[in-house]
């Protein structure tokens, strides 16, 4: 039987824009090294594989290389999926089981709002190791759930960051974050994601960041909403709300093909 799978440009409106996520989704649970292979396949950020369940869906998150804890982008797309494709109806939220435990997704306004765990931050001294690896000053660093995240001064400089991916692999943690607080309106704060160690040089839009990001911008800005703006070359708008151990990301998203595994 053929297994349908799509395509998915996440928090983005328009094609070609935002972070592309594959989603495939299967009528019974299929062997990890089968799923890995067609993540390596689709040799996208993220692959993202659904099986329903009583009230809702399995859902796992696999790069080209590993599978991983937690992923924004893709459940983005999943849910979009799932809506667009009258897997479910369009006025009913969707939930998710995951290894970050039970997810959620709703539409309101137009927008895909996702409900995920807030992550811990923790400061630590790798200022001037992450600062040698981004070939920039850093400010601040923290440590989250998943990462490091380095605060830098100008989102100029953030836009035109080119790091030595080499020394950012000796981190040992799936990814850094790189933020800096935005110069104009609309956006509160920027960011860019690099993540050597799973497999990904750079993910364009990173809904999992902003689990850290929201702690963290909340602290030094004293709210609790905020536009984001991630600045990779293709990009991405976010909305963010902090409500204690949860954080609520909004994005778009558009399919940009649909095909089928035999």
């Amino acid at each position: 039987m053929s297994i349908p799978i799509y395509q998915v440009d996440a928090f983005s409106e328009q094609p070609f824009k935002g972070n592309p996520a594959a989603v495939c989704f299967l009528e019974s649970p299929r062997q990890d090294i089968w799923m890995q292979s067609v993540a390596m396949e689709m040799n996208l950020s993220e692959t993202a594989f659904l099986t329903p369940e009583a009230d809702g869906f399995r859902l796992r998150w696999f790069t080209p290389t590993v599978e991983v804890d937690l992923c924004g982008h893709a459940t983005l797309a999943s849910a979009h999926v799932l809506w667009e494709s009258s897997y479910v109806s369009s006025d009913k939220p969707i939930k998710f089981f995951t290894r970050s435990g039970i997810l959620s997704a709703e539409k309101k306004e137009g927008w895909i709002y996702l409900d995920f765990p807030t992550s811990k931050i923790e400061a630590v001294d790798e200022q001037e190791a992450l600062s040698d690896a981004l070939g920039i000053r850093v400010i601040k660093t923290v440590k989250t759930d998943f990462d490091l995240l380095a605060e830098i001064e100008g989102t100029d400089r953030l836009a035109s960051l080119k790091p030595d991916m080499i020394k950012l692999s000796s981190f040992p943690t799936r990814g850094i974050i790189v933020t800096s607080r935005s110069n104009g309106q609309p956006f509160d704060f920027v960011s860019r994601f690099f993540a050597p160690n799973a497999g990904v040089i750079e993910d364009p839009v990173t809904g999992s960041a902003h689990c850290a990001l929201a702690p963290y911008w909340s602290n030094l800005l004293g709210k609790d909403h905020f536009m984001a703006f991630q600045s990779s070359a293709r990009g991405g708008d976010l909305k963010v709300e902090l409500h204690g151990s949860r954080v609520y990301i909004g994005g778009q998203a558009v399919t940009v093909f649909q095909g089928q595994l035999d």
